[in-house]
């Protein structure tokens, strides 16, 4: 059974290349526009899996008796089970089919949830959650591996931010709907019908998704496009874990600064998500659906901010992404500051300012895997984002049960201060490499980052 599922991962083999330039070109957009959005739909049905705890959280409360404690120890326990395998299903992603391995993660999470939804006690909850959480890990290393072999260095920023805005997407719309479903069927239903409807997208994936442009006779992306010569050598280029792992990722000090910089935004991203909810129903007064539909627009918010971070960082700060993280970190010490201020009957500035919060704290969410993604060689880039991920959800894991704690003994005070001083913290981690543009991780690690002005170019050189 093992060899079989290892067999059906193994990277597609590469065919002969299309000789004809003119089907060349017709082959590569299908296939491109085919892969980005199946890619993005695929990913939008990972959120409805991922999501629908959070929005579930009020009806679990007054259902069964959970404490705050209860649901910060579930949320963490998904963040734990869910950056170890993000970080080590990167590896596998590296050097698996991305096919298969975003189709059979997606339909083992709505599987989990399913059997969730038929669970009462807190001890098989965090069972069925932690294993969503592992099994969620699939869903965005395959994306990686996907954006890296079909879109190229100079187009890439504006793909990724977009497939970003899935996630984005599927959260607003299970905020709301999984909310309803669970008021007029009750919460076990509010679970398993997204599920089921997962069950059916991991089939569809299976039959959209490909592997790489080699697999269909097409050449790698930069040879397509006429770029870089060493990308093109990249790509052919084949990479031991060892080499992956020790040569690229961990041996990299930029890879390090940005992923402590997302272990402090992700406890921003994860304690809204986690806590939302419960914060507008608890401290300002508002009702179960009303605050789903609150968090809905901290989504949406961050539906721009994501189209926002991949446009502004190519045009104003020429495909450096570091300075609009900082930047908008700085404006997220404000942001969470106010969500305290809010008034129960307020509802167009509480729906301006939850909106805000959720534009500035997606920002630098999707500029940073990029930009860890973006700084090691193309066939270590899923591992890079992996280990950045890992970071992210050990940040997570703090905006489960330690943050409620934190509400427990210091309140709701408590929480925003803490999410206030991570904010603070990850403008100043990333200061010290404000110049560090696309490519430029590729530099010999430990060496210092470079300015635009050095004239040394990077080992594997990037027209910028």
């Amino acid at each position: 059974m093992i060899r079989m599922a290892l067999n059906l991962l193994k990277p597609a083999p590469h065919i002969p290349e299309i000789t004809d330039p003119a089907l060349m070109k017709e082959t590569y957009q299908y296939w491109r526009i085919r892969t980005f959005y199946s890619m993005y739909i695929g990913y939008l049905f990972y959120y409805f899996t991922r999501k629908i705890f959070s929005s579930l959280t009020p009806f679990l409360v007054e259902d069964l008796g959970l404490t705050k404690g209860d649901i910060g120890k579930l949320a963490s326990i998904w963040a734990v089970t869910y950056a170890i395998s993000k970080f080590t299903s990167a590896i596998l992603a590296d050097r698996s089919n991305p096919r298969y391995f975003m189709a059979l993660g997606l339909m083992l999470t709505g599987l989990i949830n399913i059997l969730f939804g038929f669970s009462s006690t807190v001890l098989m909850f965090a069972i069925f959650w932690g294993l969503n959480g592992w099994f969620q890990g699939w869903g965005w290393p395959a994306c990686t591996k996907q954006l890296t072999h079909w879109f190229s260095h100079s187009e890439r920023g504006r793909w990724w931010s977009i497939l970003c805005t899935s996630h984005t997407v599927g959260a607003v719309i299970i905020s709301m709907v999984g909310t309803l479903i669970a008021q007029k069927f009750g919460w076990r239903w509010g679970m398993a019908i997204p599920s089921i409807v997962c069950l059916i997208v991991g089939l569809w994936l299976l039959n959209r998704l490909r592997d790489v442009p080699q697999s269909l006779g097409l050449p790698s992306i930069e040879k397509f496009n006429q770029e870089s010569d060493q990308d093109q050598k990249d790509d052919i280029e084949i990479l031991s874990i060892k080499e992956i792992l020790f040569k690229h990722v961990l041996n990299n000090k930029y890879v390090w600064i940005l992923s402590i910089s997302y272990f402090l935004v992700y406890i921003i991203r994860e304690a809204v998500g986690n806590w939302g909810i419960l914060y507008l129903v608890q401290e300002k007064g508002y009702t179960p659906v009303l605050s789903g539909m609150y968090l809905a627009l901290f989504e949406v918010g961050g539906f721009f901010g994501v189209l926002f971070a991949g446009w502004g960082s190519d045009k104003w700060f020429n495909r450096k992404r570091i300075p609009l993280i900082v930047l908008s970190s700085f404006g997220l010490i404000f942001s969470v500051g106010g969500l305290w201020y809010l008034g129960p009957k307020q509802f167009i500035f509480t729906s301006i300012w939850i909106t805000l919060l959720g534009f500035l704290v997606f920002i630098p969410q999707m500029l940073v895997g990029l930009a860890a993604a973006e700084c090691v060689n193309k066939n270590a880039a899923s591992t890079a984002n992996g280990f950045a991920g890992l970071c992210a959800y050990v940040g997570a894991v703090m905006a489960g049960y330690p943050l409620g704690r934190v509400i427990e003994i210091w309140g709701w005070y408590g929480f925003i201060v803490a999410l206030a001083v991570c904010a603070a913290f990850c403008a100043v981690v990333l200061l010290p490499i404000w110049s560090l543009r696309s490519g430029a991780s590729q530099v010999l690690p430990g060496s210092l980052a470079r300015s635009d002005d050095e004239q040394n170019p990077p080992l594997h050189p990037i027209e910028v």
